[in-house]
This record gives structure tokens, C-alpha cells and sequence, in this order.
């Protein structure tokens, strides 16, 4: 009787310890894919500021296309 108690608790912990160690896992491969998207995302953001900086006056004002065209052609044109 104690023998089956005692077989059953030692079966209940393997599992519990099983669950834990997928879930820790899991975690863990989350924590890799935050670290990912963190990085993808200053870069994004670093793309964004360059472009609204070439697309900004010095005045604060947005240039469109066209104008953005117009302000940095080649000399030679």
C-alpha cells in the first residue's frame, strides 16, 4: 500500500518535472524571439528616422516625392 502511494507520487513528480522543463523551453525560445524582434525593430526604427530626416525641411516642413526629387538632383541636370 505504501509502495503504490509512494510509486505514485514518484510518477506524479516525473511528469510535473517533465511539464516544467517543456514549459521552460518554451520560455526560453520566447525570450530568443523578443530578442529578435527588439533588434529588428531598432533597426526599422533607425530606417524611419533617416527617412524623416530626407523627407523634412530644416523648417519642420514634409516634402513630397516630387519635391523631395527636385531638392537633391545631380548638378548636372
Amino acid at each position: 500500500m505504501i509502495d503504490n502511494k509512494i510509486n505514485h507520487f514518484e510518477e506524479m513528480f516525473s511528469h510535473q518535472e517533465k511539464q516544467i522543463q517543456d514549459l521552460s523551453e518554451v520560455v526560453n525560445n520566447q525570450w530568443k524571439e523578443i530578442d529578435k524582434l527588439k533588434q529588428q525593430l531598432k533597426k526599422t526604427n533607425a530606417k524611419l528616422e533617416v527617412l524623416e530626416d530626407i523627407t523634412e525641411t530644416s523648417e519642420g516642413e514634409v516634402l513630397s516625392v516630387t519635391e523631395i526629387a527636385v531638392r537633391d538632383k545631380p548638378p548636372h541636370y
